[in-house]
């Protein structure tokens, strides 16, 4: 399946009755207001700290909170007393404890995720409903499932997650990847899948990397960076990432490195066996921007060179499958929107002689897969799914039937398969997955959630509404059947807009509490996005960047014209990059909301890329040590932008502690300035979160107090009085 390489992606979109009209009581937020009055916020040290760019001082007075938490005693004591009073706050507001509540009984029901066939083997995992974290489960043909991993066991806390697996060739082993705290780095371990013991194998300082098996079972491959220095785990750069291969039962220090560029220490790779089990594909990347190189790695002949198959970064070259003897790839090259080519698997001394197989359309590839001797193409349409199948020539074989206008999902296997597995879900139905037939093309329902709430009591529609510079933009709008929207609902709008990262819509628990206590859910399809190919995202990106913001001001501006919401019940939501949005536009237009979320964000546009993953970043920011890109970066920086004698909405700033993603002193400086700053009496609070991260592998409870805060927050500063206990 050909992937989208997006290392800012959070997902974070989310819930319980009615909202209130503008005769709500009095008494409704009385002690909400009375937390309000007594705010007092902790004390801030600043110190001397300026910066020179390009003849621009700029200062940085908490350049202290940059330091990592764990480390830093004065860092600890700060976070300490910010959460002291901002969950003081947020204990005290009506509506918090039934929102938990509920939110755990919404919650509460069986999921699944989709199937993995090695073998006569499924592996799957599942949760019961409010485990923390979900179960990995391995069923015998027509069997019945079996328990294989619980890792709610892992760890006291529930914060040692499964982050991925992958069951050997034969379905024999399973490897996975245990994911601690939240943080981006992976321990790789092994498991026996007949006896469910526990192998001596583990491999430690793996990010960014999955695993792929050899044919035979022996090992599997897997990319890696050096050990870092004691204490640098969670904020020094990542560099010199290597390809490993790793054979089962060895010691990790005996591992064969297979490729590696060290005169290029920027360089990442991912490596993956061919279908054919012939050839290692190690697609070299450089940031978050989908440009490739590609390099084929002989696993025959050991001794032979490694062939450069596409150089120079300059396109999308993902690949796909190997069948009928061709390598098939998914391009962007002369084909913003996608195509599917394929080049002989034997690659000659010329390289690559590609044949286009499935040729670009006004709909934009989504994803692909060569499962049971044919091509799934998977489009977006208007930012909906549309599922096309293909021969391996090219040939129109037709359409996969979807169950309504949602997201499509999976199709993933061997080419040889004679089944797939999909999914498909929108913003009021539950994730269900579906076995397809592919000979006959007959689809089974193969898990299916009961969920406590009827589908039907939900509309979703698709509207349209111009940008500043006039550019039709996408919005999805979800909320109750029962809704009056002439009469001004409270509304939350969410938006990321960058990386390539399409919103297609999606479910979420959380989210579905948000519309059942009587809001609206607004999902705006900005540019910076792929929900129109290439050019959709370039549209967002670098010197773009404000079209970003002007695209979500608009989606606001919308809303309010439409009479869906008022200015003081409009809130807004984002989440790491999305983060950065919400921070922006709250600069730009502080009288457009009510209250803001900005989540995990990039908020110091000016020293994002000196740690961890940030120095990808520059992909769709911009360098901000080049002065081609410092003054439009400068221009749109949450941290530096903020409006001393301008009444802001009242904000509510999430981060978490162990997040190696965005490290949170992004968050801790930028609290620390509007906390200062002479920008009104609503309240600005910042919520930090222990033994988490950017997002991935929270536990459940977690997840359920953090969105309890989040939307009592919200209800508290739009006027919602939700109908729970």
């Amino acid at each position: 399946m050909i992937f989208r390489n997006g290392f800012l992606c959070l997902v974070a979109p989310f819930l319980v009755s009615s909202c209130a009209d503008d005769d709500t009581p009095s008494n409704v937020n009385e002690s909400a207001d009375r937390a309000q009055m007594t705010i007092s916020y902790p004390d801030t040290d600043t110190v001397e700290q300026a910066d020179e760019f390009f003849g621009v001082t700029v200062s940085d007075p908490y350049r202290w909170l940059e330091a990592d938490v764990r480390e830093d005693e004065n860092v600890a004591a700060w976070v300490a007393a910010q959460n002291e009073v901002s969950f003081s706050y947020l204990k005290s507001l009506n509506y918090r404890e039934g929102i938990e509540k509920r939110l755990k009984t919404l919650w509460d029901y069986e999921k699944f995720t989709l199937p993995t066939k090695r073998g006569e083997r499924y592996f799957f995992r599942r949760n019961d409903g409010l485990q923390n974290q979900y179960v990995l489960y391995v069923q015998d043909g027509a069997g019945a499932p079996r328990l294989l991993l619980d890792p709610n066991g892992w760890s006291e806390d529930g914060a040692t997650a499964l982050a991925d697996f992958a069951p050997s060739p034969d379905g024999s082993l399973v490897a996975y990847l245990v994911q601690d705290g939240g943080s981006d780095w992976r321990t790789i371990k092994l498991v026996n899948a007949d006896t469910g013991e526990a192998l001596s194998d583990s491999i430690e300082w793996v990010k960014f990397s999955g695993v792929s098996w050899a044919k035979d079972g022996s090992g599997f491959f897997y990319s890696r960076y050096p050990e870092p220095e004691e204490g640098a785990e969670f904020q020094s750069l990542n560099h010199d990432q290597a390809v490993y291969f790793h054979h089962i039962g060895d010691a990790q220090a005996t591992d064969r490195q297979i490729y590696a560029r060290p005169d290029h220490p920027e360089h990442g790779f991912s490596a993956k066996v061919s279908s054919d089990g012939a050839t290692l594909v190690v697609t070299v990347w450089v940031g978050t921007d989908d440009r490739y190189e590609v390099v084929l790695i002989d696993l025959d002949d050991t001794a032979a060179a490694p062939v450069e198959l596409v150089t120079g970064f300059e396109n999308d070259y993902s690949y796909i499958a190997t069948a009928d003897g061709r390598h098939f790839f998914f391009t962007d090259a002369n084909a913003p929107n996608g195509k599917i080519v394929a080049t002989p698997a034997n690659v000659g001394p010329d390289g690559a002689v590609w044949t286009e197989i499935v040729p670009e359309t006004e709909d934009v590839v989504a994803g692909a897969n060569v499962v049971g001797g044919r091509l799934f193409v998977n489009y977006m349409k208007d930012v909906k799914s549309s599922v096309r199948m293909f021969s391996l020539n090219g040939g129109k074989l037709g359409e996969v039937s979807l169950p309504g206008v949602g997201t499509a999902s999976g199709f993933g296997g061997e080419p040889d398969d004679n089944e797939t597995f999909f999914s498909f879900e929108s913003f009021n139905q539950p994730d269900t997955q579906y076995r397809l037939d592919i000979a006959s093309g007959e689809q089974q329902v193969f898990k299916q959630p009961e969920a406590p709430f009827d589908p039907d009591d939900y509309v979703v529609r698709q509207v349209f509404y111009p940008s500043k510079d006039g550019t039709r933009i996408p919005m999805f709008i979800s909320h109750r059947k029962d809704i009056d929207l002439s009469k001004s609902a409270p509304t939350l709008l969410y938006g990321y807009g960058g990386f390539n990262i399409s919103l297609t819509p999606s479910f979420s628990v959380t989210r579905l509490a948000w519309m059942e206590m009587g809001g609206v859910y607004a999902v705006a399809n900005l540019r910076g996005g792929g929900e129109y190919g290439k050019a959709w995202h370039d549209g967002g990106r670098l010197l773009n960047k404000q079209n970003v913001f002007d695209d979500f001001i608009a989606a606001g501006e919308y809303l309010i014209d439409e009479g869906v919401t008022s200015e003081d019940r409009l809130s807004i939501f984002g989440g790491s990059n999305g983060g950065l949005l919400v921070g922006a536009v709250v600069n730009q237009r502080p009288d457009l909301f009510a209250a803001a979320i900005p989540a995990v964000g990039v908020m110091d546009m000016l020293r994002f890329h000196k740690f961890t993953a940030g120095r990808f970043w520059t992909d769709d920011y911009g360098n901000p040590d080049e002065e081609e890109h410092f003054a439009n970066i400068f221009a749109y920086s949450p941290y530096h932008n903020i409006r001393d004698g301008e009444d802001y909405p009242a904000i509510l700033v999430t981060t978490a502690d162990t997040d190696d993603r965005v490290v949170p002193g992004h968050s801790f400086k930028y609290a620390a300035a509007l906390q200062a700053a002479e920008i009104g009496d609503a309240p600005h609070l910042i919520r930090i979160e222990t033994r988490a991260g950017h997002g991935a592998g929270k536990p459940t409870d977690k997840i359920i107090e953090e969105y309890a805060d989040m939307w009592a927050f919200l209800a508290r500063h739009t006027g919602m009085a939700p109908e729970i206990e």
